[in-house]
């Protein structure tokens, strides 16, 4: 621990150092203020030159000019940020390597580590992060360290907050943006998007959003359901909004959001399948090519999201009361080919190689419900002494289904195994469905927070905040089938507490300013699922069987950071250390085709991140950031546990890269009177990580497949690195911007074509299926944009 705390100071001590003389020299008399950018991380406007702690913000030319077209785009360019790809609408995001795994489709009852607002309004969900649309976005804030007194639950790691542009009175203006790409050099994708505001009179104002976008597809499948570019998809929907604000005290703005996104398959790249490999004699043989995948089904993917949300403001004199009310709801399907799965189970069993052949498909949905209220009493004005105090309040109805739907399965079960074994198995669910299951959730969340800021002197700044929490989750699971328990049983947890936190906050200069920072996040617990014994071998089911339920997870961040800023440059850097207790790792169970989260007691994250931005000349700009994370296990756990989860004093944790590096520059010069052109380039660099802990024991690792399927041999075995390799993309744009408000984009984006390994996909311990999730591959484009 010594040793760690000396590493954080000395990080510390060194991005202050190399900050504070370039502030000084740089500096005029006068506080620069710059193209200052104002954040509501505190609840209240403020620069982000002054909030007490770590922040990104990306604004809108940030986004338009490095392409960004999802969060994952976004996170290659802020420090610290990592997020992990499954597909549209799956991302996994983390901050500072505060990470538990890789959560899958499956595992409803699993907490957010990173808390996801779309302004006001909460809109995380575990594994099933939205991919909003960035268009007509103010900003995209990433807060970094728990945010648990002011956002609660789900930011033990941090916050993302998406800020749409508000409706403005009196102000008629608008914008339409039209683009045209060719993804991996065959296929196209493109979007239509436009936005519009409208004076309603002196009071009053729309705004309203509407956008669709067509995915190119990049990834080839071959079997009875092949095809070219089988992952492409689409997304369209708008956001609608009014603001009503008939005195300078008062404000209210209802609006509402949909949004659809469909996708025709998944970014999955195999390296093994049941039904396609290198090892089949009576099978033709199969080596798969990059970007390519088996289907015996097509799958699809599909989110529909409704929000609707109301915030009022009214101004008190010397404060003002805030009100925010969400509703969301929210219809997810996930259907993957589960014939590999299915059939490898049916070749345990004995079945005839037709039975084994019989296509099988796993559909996942989510018909989630949640509201949420929120009030908040803040102080407004000019003294030294700030406030905020508030409640929340947010009840969630949710209900996961899983069906296996595989025609002619139940006769060759029967046939197999005998007579009337697949009614036997049933348990009040219909034919032909090897497994099933429903999983209704009810959660509910209440809390008091509240965070007091004193100006001791006009350099000092001292922050003190609390949350008091109380929470209570009911989960019923019914499952039936061959491939199941059987099982019909309710659980409950709860859990109640208070995460304080106290910032200081010191000006040393005009332009330079050194915080402090001790605070507490915290994860909810939960409930797992039974494993699917009929599915386990006996030596998984005795070493998973135990794992039932799984506490809070909690974190302390000890945090120092610099800020500075001067004429022509912005540096800002942090050091922290993250003590993790409880922490909720996610595992693969092995054979079991289940997932379990189960409590580690003690693990940490550790590093150094920093932001610097130049202006050395006029129309000349340079980006640079990056961060070096040390993620790890404080804790072994005994016996054979160990190299079978991972979980090792000194192991790292997943999805965390060491270290992530973004650079970028641009150019602008006028062209004539009436335009300007622009060149840019970016480089980002994403280091190794495994995708799950388990990874990095007895890796490289070797699967035996065991299944004499296809004249393979029982002892057929496929070795892969499980360490994800470090990937680099390098992206290119050039535009003209003219007076009229027209601008013309071309770019090329993945301009060396790297095929980036972005989780590892294993199915049934290997047995099944081994693969890898993908990133888009080279990409050129075409985008016009007018404003008015």
């Amino acid at each position: 621990m010594h040793a760690r705390s000396t590493m954080l100071a000395g990080l510390s001590l060194f991005a202050l150092t190399i900050a504070t003389p370039a502030a000084a020299q740089d500096a005029p008399a006068d506080r620069y203020d710059g193209n200052a950018i104002v954040v509501t991380a505190t609840k209240r406007d403020a620069s982000i030159q002054d909030i007490p702690f770590s922040i990104n913000a990306q604004t809108a030319e940030d986004i338009q000019k490095s392409g960004a077209v999802t969060l994952e785009d976004l996170s290659r360019n802020v420090a610290g940020l990592s997020v992990q790809n499954l597909g549209p609408g799956q991302s996994q995001v983390s901050v500072r390597g505060v990470s538990a795994g890789q959560v899958v489709r499956d595992q409803p009852g699993v907490k957010e580590q990173v808390g996801v607002y779309l302004d006001e309004s909460v809109i995380s969900l575990s594994l099933f992060t939205p991919d909003i649309d960035l268009y007509d976005l103010n900003r995209v804030e990433t807060l970094r360290g728990p945010q648990g007194t002011l956002f609660g639950s789900g930011s033990v790691g941090g916050t993302i907050r998406y800020i749409t542009n508000q409706p403005k009175i009196g102000v008629t203006e608008g914008s339409v943006e039209a683009n045209l790409n060719l993804v991996d050099g065959d296929d196209i994708g493109g979007h239509l998007k436009g936005a519009v505001n409208v004076p309603m009179g002196d009071t009053a104002a729309l705004r309203a959003v509407g956008y669709y976008t067509r995915y190119g597809g990049f990834i080839n499948a071959i079997g009875p359901a092949g095809g070219d570019d089988v992952n492409s998809g689409e997304r369209y929907g708008g956001r609608l909004a009014l603001t009503f604000e008939p005195s300078d005290n008062f404000s209210i703005t209802p609006r509402i959001v949909y949004q659809k996104v469909k996708a025709d398959g998944f970014n999955r790249q195999e390296i093994y399948n049941l039904y396609a490999n290198p090892f089949t004699t009576t099978r033709p043989a199969v080596t798969f090519d990059e970007r390519q995948q088996y289907l015996l089904l097509r799958e699809a993917f599909e989110d529909e999201t409704l929000i609707a949300d109301l915030n009022i403001n009214i101004g008190l004199g010397g404060a003002s009361l805030t009100s925010v009310t969400s509703y969301i709801n929210r219809d997810i399907l996930v259907s993957r080919d589960a014939s590999a799965l299915t059939g490898s189970v049916s070749v345990d069993l004995g079945f005839p190689d037709a039975g084994v052949l019989l296509p099988s498909n796993l559909v996942d949905t989510t018909d989630l419900e949640v509201w949420t209220q929120e009030v908040r009493l803040a102080s407004d004005n000019d003294s030294r002494f700030q406030w905020v105090v508030g409640g929340f309040y947010s009840t969630i109805d949710r209900v996961y289904m899983q069906r296996l739907p595989t025609p002619g399965y139940d006769a060759v079960t029967d046939a197999t195994l005998g007579a009337g074994t697949s009614a036997g198995a049933a348990n009040g669910f219909g034919p032909n469905s090897p497994y099933n299951a429903d999983l209704p959730y009810d959660i509910k969340q209440f809390a008091i927070f509240g965070e007091v800021s004193y100006d001791i002197t006009d350099a000092f700044t001292a922050t003190a905040g609390g949350r008091y929490y109380d929470f209570k989750e009911t989960r019923s699971f019914v499952s039936g089938g061959l491939f199941s328990n059987g099982d019909n049983r309710t659980d409950s947890t709860k859990s109640d507490g208070f995460t304080p936190r106290f910032l200081l906050s010191y000006d040393v200069s005009d332009n330079v300013s050194v915080n402090a920072q001790a605070s507490k996040g915290f994860r909810l617990g939960g409930v797992n699922d039974p494993l699917n014994l009929p599915l386990c071998s006996p030596t998984d089911a005795a070493l998973f069987g135990g794992f039932q339920d799984y506490d809070d997870e909690t974190l302390w961040n000890y945090e120092l950071g610099v800020k500075s800023q001067g004429r022509g440059f912005t540096f800002n850097a942090a050091g922290f250390y993250n003590d993790i207790r409880n922490l909720q790792v996610t595992l693969d169970a092995g054979t079991c085709s289940s997932r379990i989260v189960f409590n580690v007691d003690k693990a940490h994250s550790m590093g150094l991140e920093f932001e610097l931005g130049l202006n050395p000349a006029q129309g000349l700009s340079f980006d640079l950031s990056g961060s070096i994370i040390e993620a790890e296990f404080d804790t072994t756990l005994p016996g054979a546990l160990t190299a079978a989860t991972g979980i090792r004093d000194g192991n790292r944790l997943p999805s965390v890269p060491k270290f992530q590096l973004s650079a970028s520059g641009s150019y602008e010069w006028p062209i004539g009177d009436r335009a300007s052109a622009y060149v840019a380039a970016s480089f980002q660099h994403v280091g190794t990580r495994y995708t799950q802990p388990a990874d990095q024991e007895n890796n490289p690792r070797t699967f035996t497949h065991g299944l004499p399927f296809g004249g393979a041999p029982a002892n057929a075995a496929t070795t892969v690195d499980l360490e994800l390799p470090d990937y680099q993309l390098v992206n290119l744009s050039a535009g003209v911007d003219f007076d009229s408000g027209l601008s013309l984009i071309v770019y090329v984006n993945n301009v060396f074509d790297e095929n980036a390994l972005l989780s590892f996909d294993r199915e049934r311990g290997g047995r099944a299926r081994l693969g890898y999730s993908v990133g888009q591959p080279r990409t050129f484009g075409i985008t016009a944009r007018k404003t008015f």
